[in-house]
This record gives structure tokens, sequence and C-alpha cells, in this order.
């Protein structure tokens, strides 16, 4: 049954059809080959019931948010903050896009946003600053991949429903988890910094920094208001993503006047049709869970491992590199759809502790998300910044590398993902 969902799957791929029939076709193909006695109606029902998640909420109010936030002023006076208290520094320019990137990610938790949003912010104060156009445009799409580790962040809510792992703890552990990256992102600014001669910017005086802090009281609100409430307890993330949006729409219309009805129309049109694809690729995705749950294809995978006498180092290897190529090809919901259920019920299994390996998958889904030919961000860089795709694959590779050094350590160091869950949980 496996076989026909990948023959089919690769075919489909190859043939054009879009992803949604991707995940769907073979998941009918399978119901109709092996599993005929299912009545249609069922399936139906396993399409929407599978969506009907008070969780999955979440996820078009923070697409709201963001699309909010990265079209108006919050997320300006957030990298207006991160530059002046780090923009001194060498590679002060480029320490400032990883920043802010963590910055936006914390109250957005989306990486395609963040490379909008960013982009058009920095790319031309990078150059300005001396970085080259290859380091500029691949720094811009890499570091956008903080956001879905920096809590809030739209692939943890995804995982969190297919597996039923705690969002809260998961949350927790994308903090440690995306700072630990923002941190390796700087020390190759500060190396190509110091190679290529950039000059350092001037230090800000401490006045110059409580002002933008003040001028950016509003903007810092956000993460306190999401982060603060769930971590606290007073609110769900569903609740948390919800008040980010009233938060937003207040803060963007009525304070900082930089968005009017007209831009508010415009943002949810854009924000719908975004939520829009993803819940269909969610509802097709949880029917192709279905049948592969109920055909033991789990049991399959562990039995095999189990005669090559594969322990869990080994089959971390091979989760790393099977979602490596697929992050090469499809998008980022869709790999973790397909990806996910067969491989989390192996990994619990293997003693894997889940939100050890949630961090391992949302890392390789922010790496598939820069991997060329079909890296998403890449596509949301060259549209915003109208450049050439093939000069930001150009840009980016350096990136792919150092984040594969990255996405190593997390996943033979469980205490990077594991300490604050601990410390605040347990």
């Amino acid at each position: 049954m496996l076989i026909l969902i990948i023959l089919l799957a690769v075919v489909l791929l190859l043939a054009g059809f879009e992803m949604f029939l991707v995940l769907g076709i073979p998941a009918i193909a399978v119901k109709e080959a092996y599993f005929g006695r299912i009545p249609d109606p069922a399936i139906v029902q396993k399409i929407l019931g599978g969506i009907d998640h008070t969780t999955l909420l979440a996820i078009p109010f923070f697409i709201f948010a963001a699309n909010l936030m990265g079209s108006g002023q919050i997320a300006r006076q957030l990298v207006n903050v991160v530059r002046s208290l780090i923009g001194h520094t060498v590679g002060g320019m480029g320490h400032t896009v990883v920043g802010g990137s963590m910055a936006f990610g914390s109250v957005s938790g989306s990486a395609p946003a963040t490379v909008a949003a960013m982009g058009r912010m920095v790319y031309p104060e990078m150059r300005a600053g001396g970085f080259s156009e290859k380091f500029t445009l691949g720094l811009i799409v890499a570091s956008a991949e903080t956001a879905i580790l920096i809590p809030p962040s739209i692939t943890f809510i995804i995982y969190g429903w297919m597996t039923g792992t705690s969002i809260a703890r998961l949350f927790a552990g994308g903090l440690c988890v995306g700072i630990f990256l923002g941190l390796v992102f700087a020390l190759y600014v500060a190396l190509e910094a110091r190679r290529s001669g950039v000059a350092v910017a001037p230090k800000s005086s401490w006045s110059a920094r409580l002002t933008a802090i003040r001028e950016a009281k509003w903007a810092l609100g956000m993460p306190v208001i999401i982060l603060g409430g769930i971590y606290s307890g007073v609110v769900t993330p569903t609740e948390a993503a919800a008040a980010s949006v009233v938060y937003a729409i207040l803060i963007e219309m009525l304070v900082y006047r930089g968005l009017g009805l007209n831009d508010l129309f415009t943002i949810t049109e854009r924000s719908a049709i975004s939520t829009s694809i993803i819940f269909v690729l969610l509802a097709m995705g949880g029917m192709l869970s279905f049948f592969i749950t109920i055909a033991q294809v789990p049991t399959h995978i562990t039995g095999f491992l189990s005669a090559i006498d594969a322990g869990p180092v080994t089959f971390l290897i091979i989760v790393n590199v099977v979602f490596f190529i697929a992050g090469m090809f499809i998008d980022p919901n869709s790999a973790l759809l397909i990806l996910v259920p067969p491989l989390y019920p192996v990994s619990l299994a293997m003693g894997i502790d889940p939100v050890h390996f949630g961090m391992i998958v949302t890392l390789n889904i922010g790496l598939g998300m820069i991997t060329p030919p079909f890296g998403l961000d890449i596509f949301v860089a060259a549209s915003t910044l109208n450049k050439p795709v093939m000069a930001i694959i150009m840009g980016v590779w350096p990136f792919v590398l150092v984040n594969i050094a990255a996405l190593l350590v997390v996943t033979y160091v469980p205490a990077i993902s594991l300490f604050v869950p601990n410390l605040i949980f347990n």
C-alpha cells in the first residue's frame, strides 16, 4: 500500500497536479483498492471532521495578524529596537536582520510573512552597509526560518494537532531552538563581515535606545500578550491568536494610523486565501493520514528498522534525509502532512520525546523552505524584492549548509529542545 501511495504521489507531482490532489488522489485510490468496505460518506466526514478542531483556529488568526503587522508599522518598530541595541556590532546590520526576523517571528509565526516584511525594510540598508548582493539575499531568506521556531509558530500548531503534543510545550521548546539557530546565523554574519571588511556602524546612545523602545512600546506589547498569556495559563494558543488580531488592528489603525479600511479589506482577503490553501491541504492530509494509520504503515516501518537493527541515531538520520529531499520538491505543509503520520509513531517507539521530534521536524520544514529548487521563501523573496530566482538561490546555498549543521546539533543534543519545556512545565 505504501508503494502505491508513493508511486501515485510521484506521478501526480511530475504531471503538475496541485498539492491537494497529490495528497487526496492517493488516499482515494488506497480506499478503493484496500478498504472498499468503508462507505463514501465516512470519507467525507473524515475530511471535514479532521479540520473541525479548535486548535486549528489559531492558524487563520496568526496569518491575519502577521499580514497586518507586515503591512503596517509594528514590524518596522520591532526592527528599529533591534537595530538600536545591536546595530553597532561587527556585521551589525546583518545581526539586525537576524534579530528582526526573530522579533517579527515572535508575533507572526510565519516565515513567508517574515521574508516579505523584512525584505522590504532591510535590503537597501544591508547593501548600503557593505554586504554583497548574494549574502544579503541569502540572509533575508534564511533568517526568516527562525520565525517558525520562535513562538507562536503555525508549524507547531499543525504538528501539535497531528500528534496530540502540547502546543505550549512545543512553543517553549521552539523558543530555545529558535534562539540557537539565530545565534548560529549571527556567528556566520560576523565571520562574513570580517572577511569582507564591512564597516562598523556607530554605537547608539542609551537615550537613543530608550527612545526606540519607547516608540515601539505598542509593538513590544504583542509578544507580551501572546507569549505571556500562553505561558501564564491565562489564555490558550487559539485565544492568544484571536487577541493578537484585535490588538494588531487597533494599534495599526488607531495608534500608528498606517492602515486604512481599504488596506484592512485587502489584507483580510489575502489572509483568507492563505488560510483556505492551508486548510484544504490539512483536510486532504488528514484523510491520507487516516489510511496510513489503519494500514499500520508505522508498524511496518518499525519492523523494518528493527530487522536492520537501526536505533534512534540511524532513525533520525533517515528522518533528516527524507525531509530534506521532500523539502526540495513539495511545499512545507504538504511535507508535514505526508511524513509525520508514518514517522511520529516510530519516533515514540524509539523513545524520542515528542517535543524533541517536533523541533527536528520543524527545523527540517524551515530548511525545506529555503532549499532550491522549490523553496517557498525563495519565491517570496524574489517577488518581494523583484530579484531573479537564480540570484537568491546562489545566495541561499551557504545558509543551507549552516542550517544543516545547526539541525545536526539539535538532532543529537536533545537538551537544546527540552531544557525550557522541562523547566516551565515539570
